[in-house]
């Protein structure tokens, strides 16, 4: 498999510095979406990366200390449970994303993002479908966007210990929906996701 097939045909198009666009947390109950943007450096490959999902805990945490320090830049962006709630969970990670390439420190002259839709940035951009498993940018801030929100998570489990945020990083589990039957919600819960919840208040 070629990491860099997409980034090859970028810079055959005439686009110089790629980076690559992913979120973490579309789904979970609780806490804001993630979304990271890398550029590697031309014709880079770090060994080991590949979509977040299909890698641990521990090598997601090795890799992206590697990603960080390999990279030529990197930037996180969020859009909180609030901004979710507000203009719901797509225009969110649009908002993210947005966010994550407007923090980068180089100017990318494109951006390949993982999906089928693009999130409206003031360069070229391109969506690939199951892209963090097919670009080597994509593939990267994959990593940088999840580990980011699963250590933000933790934090929060600190913050809201009944929820055990820790073991499930807020996505919709047994535990968790346990854990709001019993406690009720958060402040930083989605009410949009939440509903049946949010009605009994």
């Amino acid at each position: 498999m070629d990491w860099l097939e997409y980034e090859n045909i970028a810079h055959n198009d005439g686009f110089e510095i790629v980076c690559g666009v992913d979120e973490a947390g579309r789904g979970p109950l609780a806490g804001p979406v993630y979304a990271a943007a890398v550029i590697l450096p031309k014709g880079h490959i770090i060994e080991g990366v590949n979509d977040s999902k299909k890698l641990s805990e521990k090598k997601r945490d090795e890799l992206f200390d590697k990603v960080i320090s390999e990279c030529v830049a990197y930037s996180v962006g969020i859009a909180t449970e609030h901004e979710i709630d507000e203009i719901n969970i797509l225009q969110a990670t649009f908002l993210a994303m947005r966010r994550a390439v407007e923090g980068l420190n180089v100017k990318p002259d494109i951006a390949l993002i993982d999906g089928n839709k693009t999130p409206g940035l003031d360069i070229e951009q391109r969506a690939i479908v199951k892209g963090d498993s097919k670009s080597a940018n994509i593939a990267a801030a994959s990593i940088i966007a999840k580990v980011s929100r699963d250590r933000y998570m933790l934090e929060m489990a600190a913050e809201y210990p009944e929820y055990q945020f820790e073991k499930h990083k807020g996505y919709g589990t047994k535990l968790h929906y346990e854990m709001l039957e019993k406690y009720g919600v958060s402040p930083i819960h989605r009410k949009t996701f939440l509903r049946k919840f949010f009605d009994r208040l």
